[in-house]
C-alpha cells in the first residue's frame, strides 16, 4: 500500500509499505517493513526502510507542514533514510531529497509538482495505511509491552 506517491509523469517519489516490520512479535509488531522508489530521467534508487508508529504521526505533520507552505523534514532521527521537502518556487514544485546518510551516504534531488488535492489524497492514504495495520501494541512502561485491548 503506497503511504507517499509524489509524481509528475517525469518524477517520482514513492513510499510503499510492505507490511509488518515482525508480526506477533513485542515490541515490533507494528513497526512497518516499507522502501521508497526514487525516479527521474537521471537517477533511478530503492532504499528498505522500516516505520515506527511515531513515523506515521510525524509524516501526518510534515504533510500539514508542506500544505501550509514551509519546507518539511521527514524521519531525521538518523534511524531511516531522511526525505527532505523543499518549495522550489512558483507552481506548486517540491524539490525532494532523499538521503540515505546511515546506510549508502548518498541522496538524491528530485523536482515533483504537487497536484492539485495532494494533501488531503495523502491525508487518506495515510488513513488507510492505518486501518490495514492499526496500532495493536501499547508500551506500559519503559521498554515493557503488550497487546491493546
Amino acid at each position: 500500500m503506497d503511504l507517499i506517491s509524489l509524481t509528475d509523469g517525469e518524477s517520482l517519489l514513492l513510499v510503499r509499505v510492505l507490511g509488518r516490520h515482525m508480526p506477533g512479535v513485542l515490541p515490533w509488531h507494528d513497526f512497518l517493513d516499507a522502501e521508497i522508489t526514487v525516479t527521474s530521467g537521471f537517477a533511478q534508487g530503492r532504499l528498505e526502510l522500516c516505520l515506527a508508529p511515531d513515523d506515521l504521526d510525524t509524516w501526518s505533520e510534515t504533510v500539514a507542514t508542506l500544505a501550509a507552505g514551509a519546507d518539511a523534514h521527514w524521519m531525521d532521527d538518523g534511524r531511516n533514510p531522511g526525505i527532505r521537502f523543499e518549495h522550489a518556487g512558483e507552481g506548486g514544485s517540491v524539490s525532494a531529497v532523499v538521503t540515505d546518510a546511515a546506510v549508502s551516504g548518498t541522496s538524491v534531488r528530485v523536482p515533483v509538482r504537487l497536484a492539485d488535492g495532494w494533501a488531503e489524497q495523502h491525508a487518506e492514504r495515510l488513513r488507510r495505511v492505518r486501518a490495514a495495520w492499526p496500532r495493536e501494541v501499547v508500551e506500559t512502561s519503559p521498554h515493557a509491552y503488550e497487546w491493546r485491548r
